[in-house]
């Protein structure tokens, strides 16, 4: 069993075991439970009541948080033309086409947080999915990082646009914000991503949907939520 430090189960000792908590009790704990020395992110974590071996009980997309991350993201475009000089105007942090990719193959150049790719690249994108794959980092049309739009998908990463996708045992997670946000913001980001969740349940979802919902702070104990907290 892994040890715990003595600030971890201090920490620890402010949430009463067994007990579950209302959103806005939750998202203050978690604050007063953080231990990091940097500003912390908040994460939401979920599990569902799933069958991921369905296709369509498989659920992956995107949301744009109301009031963003908290994290400052690194935007990599793969487009030709137009599409790669609306994507520089946006502010995308690189730019570019068969360049990127050598760069990424031959030099393992992995020096952002997202990319966005136009169709038209895809087919190109397609020999280096074993090792953006594995990253998260494979541009993918449900998340919104497909578009020829290619503008607005730089805007919407930079402004907290995060990304969910169920693993083999039904959970999402997403990082909602920092510890510094407020706890109304980190409310409304929890409302919003929860919201998105339940907005898009499965039709062929027997019985209840949501087993529960926790909230953490980086390296601090998590919180679970009342599932009566959130209008379903």
């Amino acid at each position: 069993m892994k040890k715990r430090s003595k600030k971890y189960m201090d920490a620890l000792s402010k949430i009463e075991k067994g007990k579950v908590y209302t959103k806005e009790e939750a998202v203050k704990l978690v604050k007063e439970t953080s231990i990091s020395k940097f500003d912390a992110s908040v994460e939401v974590a979920m599990r569902l009541n799933l069958d991921t071996k369905k296709a369509d009980q498989q659920l992956r997309g995107a949301i744009l948080l109301p009031k963003g991350t908290g994290k400052t993201v690194r935007v990599l475009v793969i487009a030709k033309g137009e599409n790669a000089t609306k994507a520089k105007e946006a502010g995308a942090d690189y730019v570019g086409d068969t360049d990127m990719l050598e760069k990424i193959e031959k030099e393992n150049w992995f020096e952002f947080d997202t990319m966005i790719a136009t169709p038209d690249m895809m087919p190109l994108l397609g020999k280096l999915g074993r090792v953006l794959g594995p990253k998260g980092l494979m541009p993918n049309p449900k998340t919104g990082t497909v578009t020829t739009d290619t503008s607005k998908a730089v805007q919407e990463a930079k402004a907290g646009r995060v990304e969910y996708r169920t693993d083999s045992y039904g959970n999402v997670h997403a990082a909602i914000g920092k510890v510094s946000f407020s706890d109304e913001d980190l409310v409304e980001n929890l409302n919003s991503f929860v919201g998105q969740i339940i907005k898009i349940k499965p039709a062929t979802v027997k019985g209840d949907y949501i087993k529960n919902i926790a909230v953490t702070s980086t390296m601090g104990p998590s919180v679970k939520i009342s599932i009566n907290s959130f209008d379903k």
